[in-house]
């Protein structure tokens, strides 16, 4: 497996993102699965997409996540991205429907901010 940086496009965006630390186990499944690429719903500051990835929730899965991370959600599975508070937040911190394992982190998330409210986007997810 590789330990360099992935790329993550949305659209014509394109946004680096750094491999996390803290599930080893899901970072293996999904690095040895890319490329991954889905149309992703927008969930509040959430794009979540389908991957062909099957992993359990790693011991130190959480709900609440800090803007920038990408994370897995085992129920999907889905590839999470978020940048701000979900319906599920209860502040400005964004949080999952459930707890995810966390495996990247978005090195800015300023374009996803200016994604249209509602709308989705077409994500692909490669090794840099």
């Amino acid at each position: 497996m590789s330990e360099s940086d992935v790329v993550v496009t949305i659209g014509e965006t394109e946004i680096t993102a750094s491999w996390a630390d803290e599930s080893s186990k899901t970072r293996r499944a999904l690095a040895d699965a890319l490329p991954v690429e889905g149309r992703a719903a927008r969930w509040g500051d959430e794009l979540y997409f389908d991957v062909p990835v099957s992993v359990d929730l790693e011991p130190n899965a959480r709900a609440e996540v800090e803007p920038g991370t990408i994370a897995y959600w085992p129920q999907g599975p889905a590839l999470c991205l978020f940048w701000g508070p979900t319906p599920a937040s209860t502040d400005a911190q964004p949080r999952a429907a459930s707890p995810v394992n966390v495996v990247a982190r978005l090195d800015h998330t300023a374009p996803l901010s200016d994604l249209p409210a509602g709308t989705g986007a077409m994500v692909r997810v490669v090794d840099n």
